[in-house]
């Protein structure tokens, strides 16, 4: 089944592994979409992720979900770009960058080839990178390419302190800033619970003897999230599927979120020329504007540190192609 219409919100999502496909399914629940199309250059893979997703529709909102080719980037909302290999062993990172590199720039180059106005999410790791890949290789306003950035680590902390403080999650809120990866830091001065700064909270709490301790701990956790998932049973894709969701969201609703996704800074926080994590406002144009906060010097130079080790990264890439 097909929606007709102009004004259809489509989504494009390419890579149809565990990251796309879970992504997919979590979308075609939220009832966010009108069309759903999968890319992949696995036809076996896509048709079959297509297949099991078809035969849930009786149990979600109504939702085309089809798989589609490059000629489907023409009219789309948004491009999530998830496709690209996952570390092996004995590979080096950067090689690993290389490889997801060429992935990025091949479907960009479909892409600019169809003339699309859709705001493009990139999702393939190491997403900051890879981010200033794709943005670099469509040529297109910083606002429209974006990545996921640490949305996802964002979460992983609120979790963490919503079970360390005994509060329900949705009265948490934190960031996660700069790569998402090991440079990543959690932003204690944007932490707040009942409204009230995370360290004004702690004398409130009382669980905790230390909080300096503690919170060293959790910010710690949370970086290792991802390796003890993956060590566990392979791969990530429940949590950051629903990450992805959520940004979808205020780009298809227009809501003005602000969320840690991974945009180009120009100037802001004193940064240029790299891809990290900082709060932004994401509507329906891609990322609206950056929130250019007074952060303690600490996580100043954290976030500055951050922006050293991609920008090394970057370098590391360009030299070696």
């Amino acid at each position: 089944m097909k929606i007709e219409s102009a004004s259809r919100r489509k989504v494009v999502v390419v890579g149809a592994g565990a990251v796309g496909a879970t992504f997919a399914y979590a979308l075609a629940q939220s009832g966010l979409a009108d069309e759903i199309v999968l890319i992949d250059r696995n036809e076996s893979l896509v048709r079959g992720q297509v297949l099991d997703l078809a035969h849930g529709q009786s149990f979600f909102p109504t939702v085309s979900i089809r798989c589609g080719d490059p000629s489907d980037y023409g009219d789309a909302h948004l491009i999530v770009l998830t496709a690209g290999a996952a570390q092996r062993p004995g590979e080096t990172r950067l090689q690993l960058l290389q490889k997801n590199a060429a992935v990025v720039r091949s479907v960009v180059a479909e892409i600019l080839s169809r003339n699309a106005s859709a705001v493009m999410l990139v999702v393939t790791n190491p997403v900051d990178v890879m981010t200033y890949v794709a943005l670099r290789a469509t040529g297109w306003d910083r606002r429209r390419v974006f990545g996921s950035g640490t949305v996802l680590d964002s979460a992983r902390l609120r979790h963490l302190l919503s079970m360390h403080c005994g509060i329900d999650v949705h009265n948490v809120h934190g960031y996660i800033l700069g790569e998402h990866g090991d440079s990543e830091f959690a932003a204690w001065s944007m932490t707040h619970v009942a409204g009230m700064p995370i360290d004004t909270y702690c004398p409130f709490c009382r669980r905790c003897n230390d909080w300096t301790s503690e919170r060293d701990r959790i910010a710690q956790q949370v970086r290792d999230s991802a390796y003890h998932i993956i060590d566990y049973k392979g791969a990530t894709c429940f949590a950051v599927g629903l990450a992805l969701v959520r940004i979808t969201g205020a780009i298809l609703r227009g809501q003005k979120s602000v969320l840690t996704v991974s945009a180009l800074l120009d100037g802001e926080y004193g940064l240029r020329d790299v891809c990290l994590s900082v709060p932004c406002v994401v509507s329906s144009g891609g990322v609206e504007r950056i929130v250019e906060g007074t952060l303690p010097e600490q996580e100043h130079a954290a976030l500055h540190s951050s922006a050293t080790t991609l920008k090394q990264a970057i370098r590391e890439l360009e030299a070696g192609e």
